[in-house]
């Protein structure tokens, strides 16, 4: 019954994760820590499994044209975890879930404008945005050993200028890489649990690929409000995970 509520859950998360190009691993976390053979291996389980959820949506939103390898090459330079724990944690975690609550707030409330459209037809984006704010948060991702691709997105959409469709395909891809650093650099000291692994991804690749695809389905308006919901969720997760 526990691998099978895992398995749902699962499912679930890379729905979620897969519609609104997030990676969603502090979600998952705390079941696969109850069920983990020790806090270590969960860690390295839910990185695993975040990394195969997010690979599964990349490839669909890729096949779709929905990344922005301009702003994807600025972006994805991964942080790594060598900085958690040098600076107060909840207090950070904290003002983090502050910033995803108000994204979330302010993303029902207004809606992204389309940017008046460049040379080729595309809107201009403000590149230097995502030049500053992946560094920054790149920067803070490694003082909380997470992958922050929930606060990535609000400045794909309000900072940078990106449409929603392509701001989640090019955020899980990022999400991708720093994931896959974030995984090799757990994996000599903590291998993952093998079954939680393979119950995972045996349940999160499907969620994936349908979360993913209801993404080219949605209207823009509906796209941001399922966007605002889950950036609402995750807020109130890393209010919680900071608190407990």
């Amino acid at each position: 019954m526990d691998l099978i509520g895992l398995g749902l859950w699962c499912f679930a998360i890379a729905a979620a994760g897969g519609l609104a190009g997030l990676v969603l691993g502090n979600l998952r976390l705390p079941l696969v820590l109850v069920l983990a053979s020790s806090p270590a291996a969960g860690g390295g389980t839910n990185l695993a499994i975040s990394g195969l959820a997010a690979a599964t949506a990349s490839a669909a939103h890729i096949r779709a044209g929905r990344v922005n390898w301009q702003l994807f090459a600025w972006m994805a330079p991964p942080s790594g975890g060598y900085l958690a724990g040098v600076a107060p944690q909840r207090a950070l975690l904290l003002s983090v879930a502050a910033v995803l609550l108000g994204s979330g707030v302010d993303l029902l409330r207004r809606p992204p404008q389309a940017r008046a459209a460049g040379d080729g037809g595309e809107p201009r984006l403000d590149v230097r945005a995502a030049v500053v704010s992946g560094a920054a948060i790149g920067l803070l991702g490694g003082f909380v050993g997470l992958l922050l691709g929930s606060l990535r997105m609000p400045v794909l959409l309000k900072l940078v200028g990106e449409t929603p469709v392509r701001a989640v395909g090019t955020n899980v891809t990022v999400g991708v890489c720093v994931g896959i650093a974030g995984l090799l650099g757990h994996l000599p000291s903590a291998p993952p649990d093998w079954d939680l692994l393979a119950v995972g991804a045996a349940a999160s690749i499907p969620g994936a690929l349908v979360g993913s695809r209801l993404t080219g389905r949605l209207s823009q308006a509906q796209l941001v409000r399922a966007l605002a919901a889950v950036l609402l969720v995750a807020a109130v997760s890393l209010a919680v995970q900071a608190l407990v």
